[in-house]
């Protein structure tokens, strides 16, 4: 009796655990990012033209305000994301691959700086995202082939260290900046310069990189993995108790600013335009009509307070503030807590429930066009309320954004049922195609 050894080629430990994922699961994580795109889009549909909150301090008004400052941040967490996907994810390119994808990445930084300036420049009332994103894409680029935890590292050292610089910024004089705004090409087109992008505006760099690392963190994980899917939605809701729950108990006990001479300038300018309004009906008055207006009364201006004048130096107790567009590090991390949430969540849903993908299939197609659906609404919000054929545009409120997100969810449906891709999308990826051209 003769044993029969059954001899196998020997496979790499390495090569063991880097099993390709299950269709369903990588399926789940292309359709779970847009769908999370889609999300933020519709997000910040709501902060432009929806409804605010009569009042403060009630649920009502809390569930109104969810996203205010929350959508855009889970569109930048996703856009740091999608910049590691580009670069191979938690695979990452090497070579040749490599450096075509860099050149892809530079390119559309440059593409979404020019674009967002240039929307910026034809006078939208919306604080447009997509220059400072093609900045942040730029800032991100030399740190695309670090690990997870470095990464992570990166986003506390941003999400705390760059809201000083805020304040700092907030509460010196910076005068000097505006010497550089007036040779800043940016600047002279658009308004928003290097400064504002970078420090003092809406979603200034400094901190908002906070937002780019953690999603180029979590891109660096396998998403296709339940265990990584749940540990995710567990570090995120505690990351958001951590950032709002922190800022609302430690503003129990500080001690309110002091406002009252910021008051009394507020209530000395509130005066005076009541008295310059008195007897004159301005509901219908024309663009025209209010230039003269400002013309005419220009010196009211010089009565409102300077915010800056009135902090009276370095603001700490500013610091644990969580409310939208704060930029402090509480609320950095309250947002990132929410986008980590809804992006596990989502992928987790739509990686292992098939029906849900045909149910959410219009929110998945308008998420795979996001930058149309983006400029789309800016160009609506523009035509419609910004600059009106009638002269006084239309109201915003519940109708505008469901009227937003209705249309946007049919025509996404409708055009991906015969293009791959969205139409600002075609555009972008031709615009890259030069990278495959690298050596």
């Amino acid at each position: 009796m003769s044993n029969i050894i059954d001899f196998k080629p020997r496979v790499p430990a390495a090569a063991e655990r880097e099993e390709p994922p299950a269709r369903d699961a990588s399926l789940g994580r292309i359709i779970g990012l847009d769908a999370a795109r889609a999300l933020a889009v519709f997000g910040m549909y709501y902060s432009h033209v929806g409804p605010w909150a009569e009042e403060t301090g009630t649920w009502k008004s809390f569930l109104m305000e969810i996203p205010h400052g929350r959508s855009s941040a889970l569109f930048a967490t996703l856009a740091g994301l999608s910049l590691v996907l580009i670069a191979g994810g938690h695979r990452p390119k090497t070579g040749r691959p490599m450096r075509q994808a860099v050149v892809r990445i530079a390119i559309r930084s440059v593409l979404l700086l020019a674009l967002g300036s240039w929307l910026v420049a034809m006078g939208t009332s919306i604080v447009v995202i997509l220059a400072y994103y093609g900045l942040f894409f730029l800032l991100a680029l030399p740190f695309i082939k670090l690990r997870t935890r470095t990464l992570a590292i990166l986003a506390v050292v941003f999400g705390i260290g760059g809201p000083l610089v805020i304040q700092w910024a907030w509460t010196s004089d910076t005068s000097w900046m505006e010497a550089f705004n007036a040779k800043d090409p940016l600047a002279m087109w658009s308004g928003e310069g290097l400064f504002a992008l970078l420090i003092n505006g809406t979603y200034p760099g400094i901190a908002w990189m906070a937002y780019m690392f953690a999603g180029m963190a979590i891109g660096k994980l396998d998403l296709t993995k339940l265990a990584i899917q749940l540990r995710l939605l567990i570090i995120g809701p505690a990351l958001a108790l951590l950032g709002y729950g922190g800022a609302w108990l430690i503003g129990k006990f500080l001690p309110g600013p002091d406002t009252s001479a910021k008051d009394a300038s507020w209530k000395a300018f509130d005066e005076a335009w009541s008295k310059a309004m008195e007897g004159q009906d301005s509901a219908n008055w024309t663009k025209e009509e209010w230039k003269s207006f400002d013309a005419e009364h220009a010196s009211l201006w010089e009565l409102a307070p300077d915010d800056k004048g009135m902090s009276g130096g370095f603001d700490w107790t500013s610091l644990v503030a969580a409310s939208p567009h704060s930029n402090m590090p509480f609320e950095l991390a309250g947002n990132i807590g929410v986008a980590f949430t809804i992006i596990a969540g989502l992928v987790f849903l739509l990686g292992r429930f098939g029906k849900l993908r045909f149910w959410l299939a219009p929110l998945i197609a308008v998420g795979s066009m996001s930058l149309t659906a983006y400029v789309a609404h800016i160009a609506a919000v523009w035509y419609l309320i910004d600059h009106p054929l009638n002269e006084t545009g239309y109201p915003t409120g519940w109708r505008m954004w469901a009227a937003f997100v209705v249309v946007m969810l049919a025509f996404a449906l409708l055009w991906k049922r015969f293009f791959k891709r969205g139409p600002l999308e075609y555009l972008m990826h031709w615009a890259t195609l030069p990278a495959k051209l690298v050596k």
